[in-house]
């Protein structure tokens, strides 16, 4: 499993460079062949992230690496992230690929961290399956200390507003319960009448999307009271750093935020290469 998901991160990495590269570094191969340094700099305070992906992929071209930091660490403006050793050109051709791997990585963990801190140990920050690049950008939120949620569609069962047009809440959950005793069982829910029923169904994670802070406090009390006091509830739908910690003051085990990597800005990371 573990070399499937290895092969898989480093074939993709090779497509991104193959992409970038199309016919050849044109510019680059203007250069003599000679080996040079360089360094990965921060250019701005960070949570890093990315470090474990890049490397396999410099090493594959026979550029060798030496890191400071390892993914997760806080990085402050001006400090080498990374010393570099390798052909020049090499080094060069590797450039933009490298860096965009990192700098988007590096945003998605630094926000993540930030929100992360911001809600305290008692709410966990999620994302979402609105991403990029999957694999990378969750790796990012795990690297800043939040929850990846379902890395695909058979992580666990998600009943959206969808499929509850076409099947009707309980009898989802009752096709999902039979089809699979070990998945669990996610509802979402935009009304308290729903969160009722998808309790009452038997639902292990009730998603309350696109409700009001005040409306999510109500219902999940509501649900409590009548002896729901298991389930894990989870608040989604249009969260932002902004409006974050009024979410996660609702009552809930849970806040998605999509936000974190279909919105978050790259860092500013630089490759300087020494020719002496």
């Amino acid at each position: 499993m573990y070399n499937d998901l290895f092969s898989m991160r480093i074939d993709f990495l090779r497509q991104l460079l193959r992409a970038d590269i199309g016919y050849g570094d044109i510019t680059s191969s203007l250069l003599p062949d000679r080996v040079v340094k360089g360094e990965i700099l921060a250019k701005e305070d960070l949570v890093l992230s990315g470090t474990a992906q890049i490397t396999p992929l410099l090493s594959e071209y026979g550029v060798e690496c030496n890191a400071y930091f390892n993914d997760g660490d806080h990085v402050s403006s001006g400090l080498v992230i990374m010393a570099l050793k390798g052909n020049v050109k090499t080094l060069l051709t590797l450039e933009r690929t490298v860096l965009n791997i990192l700098q988007r990585m590096s945003g998605i963990a630094t926000v993540t961290a930030e929100c992360v801190k911001a809600v305290g140990p008692s709410v966990r920050v999620a994302a979402t399956r609105k991403t990029l690049l999957p694999y990378f950008d969750k790796m990012a939120v795990i690297d800043g200390g939040g929850d990846p949620h379902r890395w695909r569609l058979d992580d666990m069962f998600l009943i959206k507003d969808n499929h509850i047009e076409l099947l009707g809440i309980r009898a989802a959950v009752d096709k999902a319960r039979k089809m699979s005793f070990s998945k669990k069982i996610e509802v979402e829910v935009a009304s308290m009448e729903q969160a009722l029923e998808a309790a009452e169904a038997g639902a292990d994670i009730i998603m309350l999307d696109n409700m009001r802070p005040s409306d999510i406090k109500a219902t999940i009390k509501a649900l409590k009271r009548a002896g729901h006091d298991k389930i894990m509830f989870e608040a989604s739908g249009n969260i932002t750093p902004l409006n974050l910690k009024e979410y996660a003051s609702s009552g809930v085990n849970i806040v998605s935020m999509g936000w974190l990597t279909h919105s978050v800005r790259s860092v500013d990371i630089s490759l300087e290469v020494h020719g002496d």
